[in-house]
Formats: structure tokens, sequence, C-alpha cells
């Protein structure tokens, strides 16, 4: 029997939540002490990438379904030019929920339109550009109750239009709004939660597996289980690096389950088979590895600082949620103490490194495994400063998670073993130089490594490794120079990691910066033209959600521990920046930074008091907590002073904290 080919997108049925907010459904047995999911309503969309000749869509005169210009697969809607001309279906909810809807739109010439109507009323449109290059337009979120009509379409412009792959997502758990003086950053924010929120696919789903730019249709379909879009959006996949970088925007959003099942789909992975590396990517069925990536055991992509950022990443994870199934489930807990202990002393036995431990590449290139996220490079790195910072990072997760879990004899190991090795990098690793002379790896054949090496560059302060003082700073302007000189990465995905490093460090004007450049590029075509613009790659929504909320506001949440950090990191020129429906755990809140001088949190629900720790830069004299002054209190981190206020701020409680 002939196999049909799906575009990327095409699915029999696409599920949305029971509510806006509810939790989806997965498609395998919850992981021990996950709360159950409640089961989805159905939303289906016939034939959403006219694979099947356009079946339950209504076509005009003037329009149909051609095979000259997809987006994916065989097959594309198309609308001629001029007025008139419609392509469009209508769908009946069954159930209650909010929804995003997407599509990719090619154009001819300017003012064709994609609209949503229910039950006939206008209530989402655009009018597109012209733009011959498919670019991906998202509407929404829209509510939906039992018995709308919701009705998608596209209509003609003064240019031909073509439509592929349309994509229902279900509104994010949070929606988080976010007010502020400067009106750029509202407008940034706007459209990177909007963006991100559009690349989550609905469980149950029914897709194409390992899609890529080879095969466009896949080798044939699956089920999608809870997970979003996180590396190109042209497979079917989604990437450990991407997902590693993207996961605390996706917290902010409140796609907790997500995380989840995604971590825990690249824990499997990381068998004794696989000498404990995690694949390098996975489809969104969450089980099947993406073959464009994953030939056989011994041959596969792999990259040094992608399992040990997935152990810190769950540990952030588990600070947003409070899932106890980060402690709990056996996959989780062993692939973190696999990746923190075995995979470390598989892998090191190249260079000398005294009684510490470094995790090293084979110099092979990526399907052999390579030391460090710089693929560009052709050195043969055997140790580079990404997959050190980053080792480093995993060891203070590894400690907080078992500090979280009660073993407090292996919590200490670990943060012993943070303590060696952030010595030994800063005494002997990194060398003595400093800027352009800071050693950041090291070949196969020992030779030391400086100058500018992009990821293991900039990573090493990022992940702060690097001791604080001088040598950091002069490596910091380094990694800002080098970036906006010849050095400068050329694809977008590279540059957003540029606000963390230097948010991480307390330098928000660069940081700002740096935001403000990616999001300038957002309409611009990225390097890779299968990808559609700048803005089209899911990283780049994904970061600046998470690098306004945990960089500029400085929010650092512990749901567990019912706390909640926050740190005003506003840029010069922006006095104030507010943000409302701030999930964590089961709590919302409300916080709003006035400077860096005062704060003031809203517990708006929740079902028990938070410990706010409220950080100001500075040793201050004073300060004021709903207007009692008081004494001041200083803490040093990472070399930084701050005036840090406690207070216990109940549900439906206000509480302002001032320094003088």
């Amino acid at each position: 029997m002939t196999r049909s080919r799906l575009s990327l997108l095409s699915a029999v049925a696409l599920l949305a939540s029971l509510a806006a907010g509810g939790s989806p459904a997965t498609a395998a047995p919850p992981a021990t002490g996950a709360a159950p999911a409640s089961a989805p309503t159905v939303l289906t969309v016939a034939d959403p990438g006219f694979e099947q000749g356009g079946t339950g869509w209504e076509f005009t005169s003037g329009t149909g379904v051609g095979s000259n210009y997809p987006h994916a697969g065989r097959r594309q809607a198309y609308l001629d030019a001029g007025s008139g001309m419609k392509v469009s279906q209508t769908v009946t909810a069954t159930g209650h929920g909010g929804y995003l809807v997407s599509a990719w739109i090619a154009t001819g010439g300017p003012d064709g339109r994609y609209v949503l109507r229910v039950n006939g009323a206008t209530v989402a449109e655009r009018t597109l550009p012209a733009a011959a290059n498919y670019r991906r337009h998202t509407l929404g979120r829209i509510a939906l109750t039992p018995g709308d009509r919701l009705e998608i379409a596209f209509e003609s412009g003064q240019g031909w239009v073509n439509v592929d792959d349309v994509m229902v997502s279900p509104a994010a758990p949070a929606d988080p709004r976010v007010t502020s003086s400067d009106p750029e950053i509202v407008e940034m924010f706007d459209w990177a939660k909007g963006k991100a929120n559009s690349w989550v696919h609905l469980p149950g789903t029914t897709g194409p597996l390992d899609a890529d730019e080879r095969q466009t249709g896949g080798t044939g379909t699956g089920v999608y289980a809870p997970s979003y879009w996180a590396g190109y959006a042209n497979r079917s996949g989604y990437y450990s690096r991407d997902m590693a970088h993207q996961l605390s925007g996706a917290g902010v959003l409140g796609l907790h389950t997500e995380n989840k099942e995604m971590l825990r789909a690249f824990a499997a992975s990381a068998t004794a088979e696989h000498a404990y590396y995690p694949v390098w990517a996975l489809n969104f069925d969450n089980r099947s590895y993406l073959s464009i990536d994953y030939r056989d055991p011994n041959l596969f992509v792999r990259e040094v600082p992608a399992p040990f950022e997935l152990v810190q990443k769950a540990e952030e994870a588990y600070r947003w949620s409070g899932d106890p199934a980060y402690l709990d489930d056996p996959a989780l807990w062993e692939f973190y103490r696999h990746a923190t202990d075995e995979f470390v002393t598989l892998h090191d036995g190249q260079k000398d490194n005294g009684r510490v431990s470094v995790a090293e590449g084979t110099g092979k290139g990526i399907f052999r495994g390579v030391a460090s996220y710089n693929e560009q490079s052709d050195e043969p790195l055997a140790e580079a400063g990404d997959a050190i910072g980053s080792q480093y990072q995993a060891y203070r997760a590894m400690a907080s998670l078992a500090r979280a879990k009660g073993e407090r004899p292996l919590a200490a190991r670990f943060e012993r073993q943070a303590c060696d090795l952030k010595a030994y990098f800063n005494s002997t690793w990194s060398g003595t130089g400093s800027g352009a002379d800071m050693v950041r790896g090291y070949t196969t054949d020992g030779r030391a490594l400086t100058g500018w090496g992009k990821e293991n560059s900039w990573f090493m302060p990022m992940k702060q490794i690097v001791a604080p003082g001088d040598r950091r700073e002069a490596y910091l302007d380094y990694i800002d120079r080098q970036s906006e000189g010849e050095g400068r990465p050329d694809n977008i995905e590279a540059l957003t990691y540029l606000p963390d490093t230097f948010l991480t460090n307390n330098r928000a004007d660069t940081a700002w910066k740096w935001m403000r450049h990616i999001y300038a590029q957002k309409d611009v075509q990225h390097v890779n033209t299968r990808q559609g613009t700048n803005g089209d790659y899911p990283e780049v929504s994904f970061t600046l959600v998470g690098q306004t909320v945990q960089g500029l506001m400085g929010v650092a949440p512990n749901a567990p521990a019912r706390t909640l950090a926050t740190q005003s990191r506003l840029p010069s020129g922006m006095d104030w920046l507010s943000i409302e429906d701030l999930r964590v755990g089961d709590s919302a809140f409300t916080l709003r930074h006035d400077t860096d001088r005062r704060s003031t949190l809203t517990h708006t629900s929740g079902s028990a008091p938070y410990t706010w720790v409220a950080r100001f830069p500075g040793a201050h004299a004073a300060v004021a907590v709903a207007g009692v002054v008081g004494k001041a209190r200083t803490e040093v981190i990472d070399g930084a002073t701050y005036t840090v206020v406690r207070t216990r701020v109940a549900p439906g409680r206000t509480v302002t904290v001032e320094v003088r």
C-alpha cells in the first residue's frame, strides 16, 4: 500500500484542553507524583496541510489546491490576485477552550487577509504583507464555548496568496501581561508570548514523524504528546539545546506539562548504550528519535553541554511548577545521577585535570560527540568553555535537587564538586589571561585555545563559572565587542544567548540592547531559507519571554518552598515595568519594579502565603516595608552586594518594599 505524504502540520484531529489553563492529557501514563490530566475536548480541522486536496475547505472561484509552491509536503492552497476570493473552513466547538490558530502564508502582493470569525463575527484578523517567502502568521487567543462555530478564512489581495500547514494550539495556562513606561518592551513581550504559545502542540494530534528538509512529508505518522517546537520549524521534532534555552519562557507561560514530558523523554534516552548521552532530538510523540540526527546507538548527534543543561533546567522547572515528579520520577532522577556522575567519568580521559573531572568530546564531529555547541568551528576540541560551565551548573542543580529530596550527604557532595570545579576553572583551566587571552577550550592534542569561540566563549560567564571581578568584566566587554563585529554569529538563535549572558551578570543596558536587536530582526529572512523569518525560529520568542521575566524583572521562583525572589534589572530609561498573571506553582502574582529602588508584589491568588525575597542592588541604610521603615540587611551573591528584604505575602495581600 502506498503511504501518502503528509505536510509537516497535517493532523486528523486537533485537540484543545477543556478550558484555557487546563492541563492537557498525556499520551503516556503520568509520571510518579503527577496529577492525572483531564480529558481534552475535540476541535477537528480537516486537511490542515491540504494534502488530501482540500477536504473540508470551501473554495471560491479563483482559488484551489496547487502543488507548485508548498511550504511542506506536496500541496498548498492558493488564491489568485484580485478581490472577493476566499478559502475557508468552519468547525464547531464541542467544549470550552482557548485557542490560537497559525498558518504558513506566502504572498505575491499586499492586502490579503487572514481572519478568524466566531458565529459570524470577526474576532481576529491580519492584513498580510507582500512576502514571497513563507512566514508563519498566528491569530488568537480566542475563547470558544460548546456550539460556537469558528471560521478560519484566507482572503485575496493585490497579489497571489499561498496557504499551508494550518495549526491550532491550546491557549497557554498562563496569560502574563506586561505594562511599562517603555512601550517597546510591552510590544516585544506581547509579540513573544503569542508567538511562543503558537508553537505548542495539542496532545493527541496525529502528525508526521521524521519530517525534515529531505523528507518534507515525513516517513509515517504518530500521536503527538505534550510538547512544543524547539528547533527548525520544518522538522517534526524538538532539540535538547533549544528546549533547554526555551524552558524558562515556557515556565512563564505555565507550560509545565510540556516541560516535564519533554525533559522526561530526553532523560529516558540517556541510556548506558548511549554512554549516558541523551539523544539530540525527538519527534513530537516524545518517544521516537528524529531520524535526521540519529542513525544508530553509536552514530547520533551528541554535544557535551546538553546533558548538563538538561539537569540544570529540570531543577529550574521544578522551582517553577513545584511538581514532585522532578524528585520522584525514577527516569528523571536516574538521569540526573548518571549525567553528573557516570557520564563525566566515561567522557574524561584525554586531558589531565588533577583531582577534578571534566567531561570531554572526541573532536571527531557532531555524530561522534563534540565538546562544544559551536558546530561551525573546525577546532578538534576535547574540552570547551560551554561544556565546563554547563557541568558546573549541573552540579549546582544536582545539589539543589538532592537537598529538596532530603538526601543531604548527596547534596553536600555536589556542592563540593561545584565549588572545586569553579576554583579549578579560575585558578588553572582558564589560564591567567583576560579578554581575548582567556582560555576557552583545549584541543585533543592538549593545546589551549584563546580568542573568540562564540558559544564556548559566552557560556562561561553566562553559566557563572568565571569568578567575579575585573577579569570577568573584561571578558564580558570582549564578548560584546566580538558579537557586534566580524565574529558575530550569522544565525539569530545564537544571538538569543547574549541577553542571558549580560542579564546574569547584571549588565541590563547591554542585555536590553541585544533584546532590542533580536526583536528588530524578527521579520528578516532566516539564514536557513526553509525556516521562514528570524521570528519564525521558536527560540526567539520563548527566550524573549524568559528574558523579560527572569532577566529584566529578576524573577527567581521556588514553588516547592513557597518563595519568590525578585530583583529589578531595568535598563537606563525604563522607569517602571510590571507583570500581571505571573504564575508560580499554584499561585499567581502581580509584580512591579519602579527603577531599582521600589518593588510591589500582589499575591493575587493562591492556597497559602509566599515568602517574598526582594533584592535591590547596593547597600542601603534603610528599607520601608509596607510603609514601615527599618534597618537594611545586605547579602553578597556572586560578587554583587544587595540589600535584601524577606517578607510574608498572603493571598490577596499587596506589599511594597522601598530602599532609602
